[in-house]
C-alpha cells in the first residue's frame, strides 16, 4: 500500500457512520452481513448506508456479493492488514529527524 492509498482509506474511515459500518463488518467475520441487517443494526437510512457501503468498496475495505436477491457485505481483511501494516511500518525504529539549532 502506498501513501496515496493509505490516505484514502483513511479518509474513507474519517467519517463516523463509515467506521461504524466497517467495525461491523469487522466484528461480523468473514460471513458478513446482509445490507438488510446492516442497516437495522445500526439504525441507517437504506439510501444513506448505501452511499457510506460504495465509499468503502472504492477504497477496497468492503466487498459486496449477491446472494440471490441479498446483498452480503464483508470486510477485506486483506485491505485493512495492508493500511494496518503501513501505519506501523518501521514502529518504534527511532529515526533520526533533522533538529533545528536552537536560537537563544
Amino acid at each position: 500500500m502506498n501513501s496515496e492509498q493509505a490516505a484514502d482509506s483513511l479518509e474513507a474511515l474519517g467519517n463516523a457512520t463509515r467506521l461504524e459500518v466497517f467495525r461491523l463488518l469487522v466484528q461480523v467475520g468473514e460471513q458478513g452481513a446482509p445490507v438488510g441487517d446492516i442497516q437495522r443494526a445500526l439504525k441507517i437510512p437504506p439510501s444513506t448506508l448505501s452511499h457510506h457501503i460504495a465509499r468503502l468498496m472504492r477504497v477496497d475495505l468492503v466487498t459486496q456479493q449477491r446472494q440471490s436477491r441479498v446483498l452480503i457485505c464483508r470486510a477485506n481483511y486483506d485491505t485493512m492488514n495492508e493500511l494496518l501494516g503501513f501505519l506501523t511500518d518501521n514502529c518504534c525504529g527511532g529515526i533520526s529527524l533533522p533538529r533545528q539549532p536552537v536560537v537563544a
